[in-house]
């Protein structure tokens, strides 16, 4: 395959890391669609293993290799690496994930020696950093938005990348992509934490006190309702899509399978703790019915989204 030979990602903001990653096995399958995709922690990275994994088979295809937490190698299996690197496969692209700082410095620069692809992906920490993450967001979903829509917008979601990224995709459906400081008081004004992520998050774990208090409160500081159902919908879907998949899949193949990098897997996993699969049947009937009553014109949005995160609640409880 024309891969994209070895690409070195550094950094520790994982939404970014997963989308660099992602974005090398797009490159991969495009040549070939059935491309396999292997995801490795150095403890999984016995000598000798690197070879075998980028031989020739002989059936043929191309191959992704992840290593992740490649500051951890130690320095045999290091050796390897950059032995490697010097002369790779045509049919594997190589990719190395580092977490950034002094550890493992040799890898870094023995990759980038080599010619390695580097990609970037530090903590967005800076309020500038931020506001051009959510305009670029918007504009990989087709939208424009302005700087004043960009600060608003981080004011009223908070910090968190991917719902900051949640909230960027759904401002661009709903307004046809051009976005001002207007549009986003409608959507998003309120208070930074409360969003309709954390609503949905509380009620699928079950604390329905603190789920209510904080939907009102997402209310009552002008979160569109359209939003706080939406992130109910997604939350419980991807209840349901981690809960249906093949026992004993895990790692890439489970990402792989479910479309989801495995960050959002693992915050799955540990939400499905006390649910059973006639209780998210029941949770997904429930937030189906709300998204039809507030997308309708529902004359009383608040009650439907009240009942819905309710019932939400006690579906967890059914055995």
């Amino acid at each position: 395959m024309a891969g994209d030979g070895i690409t070195l990602i550094v950094g520790d903001e994982e939404l970014l890391v997963e989308r660099a990653i992602g974005d090398v096995v797009a490159s991969a399958r495009a040549d070939d669609p059935e491309t396999e995709v292997i995801d490795l922690v150095p403890g999984e990275l016995e000598p000798g293993k690197l070879a075998e994994l980028t031989s020739p088979s002989l059936f043929g295809g191309g191959k992704v290799l992840v290593l992740r937490s490649a500051q951890d190698l130690g320095k045999d299996l290091t050796a390897e690496v950059l032995a490697y690197a010097k002369d790779p496969a045509d049919d594997v692209a190589l990719v190395a994930v580092h977490h950034g700082g002094a550890k493992g410095k040799a890898l870094v620069d023995g990759l980038a020696k080599a010619g390695a692809r580097k990609v970037s992906c530090p903590k967005v920490t800076k309020v500038g950093e931020r506001i051009d993450f959510v305009r670029n967001e918007v504009r990989r979903a087709g939208g424009r938005i302005s700087p004043d829509g960009a600060r608003m917008l981080l004011d009223a979601v908070g910090n968190d990348l991917r719902e900051l990224a949640g909230a960027c995709g759904q401002l661009v459906a709903d307004t046809g992509g051009r976005i001002d400081d207007a549009a986003v008081a409608r959507y998003y004004r309120g208070r930074a934490e409360v969003s309709g992520f954390t609503v949905a998050d509380k009620a699928i774990e079950g604390q329905l006190a603190d789920a209510l208090e904080q939907l009102r409160w997402a209310l009552a500081t002008g979160v569109a309702p359209v939003l706080i159902v939406s992130a109910l919908a997604q939350g419980v879907r991807s209840l349901a899509k981690v809960g249906a998949a093949p026992r004993g899949a895990r790692g890439a193949a489970l990402a792989k399978e479910l479309g989801m990098p495995p960050w959002k897997i693992d915050r799955v996993q540990r939400q499905l703790r006390g649910w059973s699969g006639e209780g998210v049947a029941r949770a997904l009937t429930a937030v189906a019915k709300a998204d039809e009553q507030v997308k309708g014109g529902a004359a009383d949005a608040a009650y439907a989204l009240e009942k819905a995160v309710a019932e939400v609640v006690a579906a967890r409880q059914v055995r």
